[in-house]
């Protein structure tokens, strides 16, 4: 399927000056290889914060800029909720930076997406899910 696209087909309505006949179909070959390197896959990749220190891996995948990011925030909750609380800040200051986005994704994940995706919130719509915020969650309080 790759050398479907590989050809594109151009028709041509001039005529020649030489013998006033109109000119046949040209075709252009275009080059499809550059759109398949490492740097245009998106890749969706898990991440756990057991400590602060955790949050490193995350920042490198997002400054990459083609990682969406799931990360499980339950153990570094259930250890220290202020570690958390800079953790999640530390994350919210990258995503800024890089123009990516944020959002809790239930009671144990967090979702980070990079510049070019954007994370549907049902509370900017004004629609009511019945999902509303948990007061027993007090990271929540950081992603909005």
């Amino acid at each position: 399927m790759a050398g479907f696209f590989s050809m594109k087909r151009l028709t041509k309505k001039e005529y020649d000056d030489d013998d006033n006949l109109e000119s046949e179909d040209e075709y252009v070959e275009l080059n499809t290889e550059g759109a398949k390197g490492a740097g245009s896959r998106v890749v969706v990749r898990p991440f756990v914060l057991e400590d602060f220190a955790d949050i490193k891996g995350v920042l490198e995948a997002l400054r990459e800029g083609n990682t969406i990011c799931l990360v499980n925030i339950r153990p570094l909750k259930e250890k220290d909720m202020v570690e958390l609380k800079r953790a999640i800040n530390k994350l919210k200051k990258t995503i800024e930076a890089v123009s990516g986005d944020i959002a809790g994704f239930g009671e144990e994940y967090i979702v980070i997406v990079p510049s070019f995706a954007e994370i549907y919130k049902a509370s900017e719509t004004g629609a009511a899910s019945g999902a509303a915020k948990s007061p027993a969650n007090p990271a929540d309080d950081d992603l909005e």
